[in-house]
Formats: C-alpha cells, sequence, structure tokens
C-alpha cells in the first residue's frame, strides 16, 4: 500500500469514527446537548481533528441522515414501480415496509435521529440549505409512495379518485408510528415479530377499505 492510499484510508478511518461517535451521542443525548467537543471526546480524537473533516455539528448531523437514507434508497430500487420486478401496488407497499422497518429494526439509533429531525426540525436550528436537503432526501420515500399509488391506478388496481397525497402520508404516518410505538418498549424477543405483524395488518385493512371504498360509489 502506497503513502498516498494509506493516508487516504487514514481520513476515511477518522470521519467513520466521527459518524460513529455522533450518532451514538446524538442517539442517547438528542441534537441540542451534543457538542462538537463531546464528539471529539466520544471518538478520541481532538477538536481540531473534528474540524479537519466537518464544519459544525450540524453538517455531522446531516451527513449521518444523507448517507444513511441513500442507503435505505439502494435497497429499495427492484420494489419501485417501472422495475422488471412483477409487483402489483399492493406487493409493493407491503414489500416497501419490510425494507423499511428491517431498515430501521437494524440500526436504531438512525430512527431516533430520524424521527427527531422530523418533530423538532425548527429547535434545531439548522442552516437553511442543509435543513432542505434533508427533507429533500427524506421526501424520496414519501415520493415513493406516491409512485406505488400512481402504478396501482393505472393497473386498476386502486381507484382513480383516491387523493394521493393524503394516502401517501397515511402511509408514512402508518409506518413510523408503528415503529415509534413498539421499538423502544415491550419485550425485545417479541418487536421484530409485532412490528412487523402491525405493519402488516394496518397496511391489509388499509388497502382494503381504499378498494371497498372504490366499490361503494
Amino acid at each position: 500500500m502506497g503513502l498516498e492510499e494509506r493516508r487516504k484510508r487514514e481520513r476515511e478511518n477518522r470521519r467513520n469514527a466521527i459518524l460513529k461517535a455522533a450518532r451514538r451521542l446524538f442517539f442517547e443525548k438528542g441534537f441540542k446537548p451534543v457538542t462538537v467537543e463531546s464528539i471529539a471526546r466520544k471518538a478520541e480524537l481532538s477538536k481540531g481533528s473534528i474540524y479537519l473533516y466537518y464544519n459544525s455539528k450540524e453538517e455531522i448531523y446531516t451527513q449521518i441522515l444523507l448517507s444513511d437514507i441513500d442507503k435505505f434508497h439502494e435497497r429499495i430500487a427492484d420494489i419501485l414501480p417501472g422495475t422488471t420486478n412483477g409487483y402489483s401496488a399492493t406487493e409493493a407497499l407491503v414489500r416497501l415496509a419490510g425494507v423499511y422497518v428491517d431498515f430501521f429494526l437494524n440500526d436504531r439509533e438512525l430512527f431516533r435521529i430520524l424521527m427527531t429531525f422530523m418533530l423538532h426540525t425548527t429547535d434545531m436550528n439548522l442552516p437553511e440549505d442543509l435543513n432542505n436537503h434533508i427533507v429533500k432526501t427524506t421526501n424520496r420515500t414519501i415520493n415513493i409512495i406516491e409512485q406505488i399509488f400512481r402504478y396501482g391506478i393505472e393497473r386498476g388496481e386502486f381507484p382513480k379518485t383516491i387523493n394521493l397525497r393524503v394516502n401517501r402520508n397515511a402511509i408514512w404516518g402508518l409506518l413510523n408510528g408503528i415503529i415509534s410505538l413498539h421499538l423502544f418498549t415491550g419485550l425485545e424477543a417479541r418487536r421484530v415479530d409485532v412490528i412487523h405483524s402491525t405493519i402488516k395488518a394496518g397496511l391489509d385493512v388499509y388497502i382494503r377499505g381504499l378498494k371497498l371504498h372504490d366499490q361503494t360509489r
């Protein structure tokens, strides 16, 4: 390994150490109490070293969310309408929900960080460009739900009269609400099954309600 490659790897390792330390602190304490100094201590680096890689804790927070949300979108790429998967819209919603749940069950720190952003955006005073970047990225998931509903309408699976915005937000709320309700409470051994079964049941009721509504019009 050459000198330049070794230095590049060392920089990447430090960058990852910073994000790992910061993610743990944001999970434990929320956004406001965390400082660049506390991140440095957690990562066993000097405060000055942090600023070699990031300009502020806001930038670190943003990087955590953006990089991990991108990973989620990579995992659901084959679920999207227009791919050669042969899924119905209903199957696509169920599969999307399953991947979403598994993603956050495997990374509960990220889920709490995401919920903190969604519930306390104005309290964070993030720079406008960073805030807009996170909003745009998280909205990609909501827009994917809307794409699936559009696909269902085109297939005749869902009624043409449904309000796309209302329904995509309802599914988004269902997923996050059920995960929030069970992720940190109850018996650990049962959480995965409870979350998956509750979301599957909720989606089933919701989708049957959409189709039944169309039949009674």
